[in-house]
């Protein structure tokens, strides 16, 4: 079934086109954390990271009621494909503040910060319009025995695209070893135009769904229909129970992914390529732990595995504090490498 949907217009494009907007996200995403924190040396540096990830989902707070009441009353493939255009601009002012980025007057460099702050925000206000949207439309395209299959591939490559954007975020933003940049700034640019362009295309080639209900009426004031979504949410005992369950889980890991690169940097003393690694372990250990889960739940969802996950999450949470509160840099001065760090039992118990 999986090959099937992946060779269908059906589903194809969308899988395309939201794997390449959470890739271009994430990547932008990792590369303003290791800009701001290993090259531009801004003293508020860590607060500025946490930021980034508080930049980046924010909007899903505000606009994803909007995002829903939009995919209802419009044709879902054209408001991927508008949502798509409009997403060229942000990628345009990424590309601009990463060319900032390398200038070699100090005061040019230094405003990319900010221009790359408003690029994260416009990524994240547009895949909060966009999320409805692309689990709304499998019931459109997919029978109800192929909507597990979807969802899965759905939710796979968002967490693909959050690992391969994390990765070539950092890598992109590393030094090789003559203290230049792995990829230019001109590289990077591209590579954010790239992605948006692709993501274009696959939303052109999404299969009309027509409207859903045309005379449904736009809520203007976002807070509005952002705590009407929340009051029909708790309306619903296990719908809410379920959310906060859920957003317990993503506060969590937000928390976690927001700390983890002034972490190492300031506890550790590790490179760009080490907080770049501690990521990349953060976002498998989430893979890994959806496999495991899905394995265990079989047929049907195992509610009793939440109560463990959880308790197993604050033991680590615990492990990790005990960890690092007495850790000092694992190289004197210089930076340490992903095995000097890795070489140390401190290291290797918090990856």
């Amino acid at each position: 079934m999986f090959k099937d949907l992946m060779s269908s217009r059906r589903f194809a494009p969308l899988f395309w086109c939201q794997f390449l907007a959470a890739l271009n996200d994430n990547f932008v995403k990792s590369a303003l954390v290791i800009l701001v924190l290993y090259k531009l040396g801004a003293e508020q540096g860590a607060a500025l990271v946490s930021l980034a990830g508080a930049v980046l989902v924010m909007p899903a707070f505000l606009l994803s009621a909007l995002g829903g009441e939009l995919a209802d009353k419009y044709d879902k493939a054209h408001v991927a494909f508008w949502i798509r255009v409009g997403e060229l601009p942000v990628a345009l002012l990424a590309a601009v503040g990463f060319l900032m980025s390398g200038s070699a007057e100090p005061q040019i460099a230094q405003a990319s910060v900010p221009v790359l702050f408003a690029a994260l925000f416009g990524f994240g206000c547009w895949a909060a319009l966009f999320g409805p949207m692309k689990y709304g439309i499998l019931p459109d395209h997919l029978s109800v025995r192929e909507l597990p299959a979807g969802n899965a591939l759905v939710e796979g490559a968002t967490f693909l695209a959050i690992l391969l954007g994390t990765i070539a975020g950092g890598f992109a933003m590393a030094t090789n070893g003559t203290g230049q940049p792995a990829i230019p700034e001109w590289g990077i640019a591209a590579l954010i135009m790239t992605f948006a362009g692709l993501g274009l295309l696959s939303a052109w080639a999404i299969k009309e769904t027509g409207r859903g209900d045309p005379g449904l009426p736009i809520t203007r004031n976002i807070f509005a229909s952002t705590f009407r979504l929340v009051g029909e949410l708790y309306s619903d005992r296990r719908l809410w129970i379920g959310g906060l369950i859920t957003s317990w889980f993503w506060m969590a890991g937000i928390v976690a992914l927001s700390l983890l690169p002034t972490l190492v940097k300031d506890v550790l003393g590790g490179n760009e390529q080490v907080a770049t690694m501690s990521l990349v372990t953060f976002t498998v250990g989430i893979a890994l732990g959806s496999f495991l889960a899905a394995r265990a739940s079989r047929t049907r969802p195992n509610l009793a595995l939440v109560p463990i996950g959880a308790l197993l999450m604050g033991l680590v949470a615990f492990d990790i504090a005990w960890t690092v509160w007495a850790a000092t840099p694992v190289s004197g001065g210089a930076a340490a490498s992903p095995l000097a760090i890795l070489g140390t039992v401190t290291g290797t118990r918090l990856a």
